[in-house]
């Protein structure tokens, strides 16, 4: 009878034990994920990512921006020596994968990697996102890479690109009333020419407003994604040292909005004031070392294949002059010998 009242108060402790465990555990668990509070702007709350609504006013919808962005990709697609590795396409878009959950975005987000060596990413509508694999080799870990990833996602997310043509459409239609007044025209004519919707990828540069707002949500979708933010202003040095080291590595759409000093002191005080701290934050720098490894060698075979196909296409050779003729010094024009023969009257 004893024993068994020992047995049940055992059992009893154990339970309580188990369960207090559990509660301690939970409540270290929902310090990093609390309830979306009711505060006004929203927009300062990372507990709020993915309830609240961060896109821009547009007259394009969704599927009208989505379907304009993929006519895009197809003309990129064409034109652009893609890398379709699946090791390396799968581990890319794993990681944009993983912080697009953890953002605002209501629009899919699909990733592809560019043969190019400059270092440079950028964002078509509809959530098409080019990576370029100077960008994964200038990335020193997984972080770094997830903080660009994050900058673009934050543009998909707030629709930008959309925003931002809605604002040029709305002024090509003020400008309209210019057509009819005959010294304004060439005004006209020269705006709608800045404003054509149909311009290549030039249009892809969005505004300084736009920048900082994509820095300041990208932060934030680092750490509901579990990275450490300061991997994004890593990120932002190693661009400035590329740049001054090496002129024309780091692609226009950098240098139109170059990680300039107010960016990354604004990024500062957003990761101290914003951003609650954590304990410990995901890397994989192991795995992110074997992608870039597996690409030098991807990047080796497309070079070796794309000079083979070159030195199998024919090419044109100098004819060689004949014996006891001087070479030809006319510049291409054809000597006496080469004249047709001249038909004479008959007498």
């Amino acid at each position: 009878m004893i024993a068994a009242k020992r047995i049940r108060l055992v059992s009893f402790g154990l339970a309580a034990f188990l369960f207090f465990g559990m509660v301690s555990v939970s409540a270290a668990d929902t310090a990093a994920a609390r309830p979306c509070s009711d505060a006004a702007n929203k927009m300062d709350d990372v507990y709020c990512i993915g309830q609240r609504n961060v896109a821009h006013r547009s007259i394009i919808s969704e599927q009208k921006e989505i379907a304009i962005g993929q006519k895009y990709a197809e003309q990129i697609n064409r034109t652009a020596k893609l890398v379709t590795d699946p090791v390396i396409t799968e581990y890319v878009n794993r990681v944009a994968q993983n912080i697009a959950r953890s953002s605002d975005a209501k629009i899919p987000i699909t990733v592809r990697v560019i043969d190019s060596p400059e270092i440079n990413a950028f964002t078509l509508p509809g959530g098409i996102i080019y990576v370029n694999t100077g960008l994964l080799h200038a990335a020193g870990g997984e972080a770094q890479l997830a903080g660009v990833l994050a900058h673009e996602i934050a543009h998909v997310a707030c629709r930008h690109w959309a925003s931002d043509a809605t604002k040029q459409t709305l002024l090509q239609y003020l400008m309209l009333p210019l057509v009819f007044t005959p010294m304004s025209y060439p005004v006209y004519i020269g705006v709608s020419e800045g404003l054509n919707l149909g311009i290549p990828l030039a249009f892809l540069k969005f505004s300084r407003s736009d920048e900082q707002q994509a820095d300041f949500l990208g932060l934030q979708y680092m750490w509901k994604a579990g990275y450490d933010p300061n991997a994004y202003l890593s990120m932002f040095a190693k661009i400035i040292q590329e740049g001054r080291r090496t002129p024309g590595s780091v692609a226009g759409v950098f240098m139109d909005h170059p990680p300039t000093e107010d960016r990354i002191i604004n990024a500062e005080k957003e990761i101290k004031t914003v951003l609650p701290g954590r304990s410990e934050y995901l890397v994989s720098d192991s795995e992110f070392q074997s992608v870039q490894e597996r690409l030098n060698g991807v990047l080796g075979r497309m070079k070796k294949i794309e000079s083979a196909s070159n030195s199998n296409r024919p090419t044109l050779e100098r004819r060689e002059p004949k014996t006891g003729q001087p070479p030809d010094t006319s510049g291409g024009q054809t000597s006496t010998d080469d004249e047709p023969p001249v038909l004479k009257r008959r007498d």
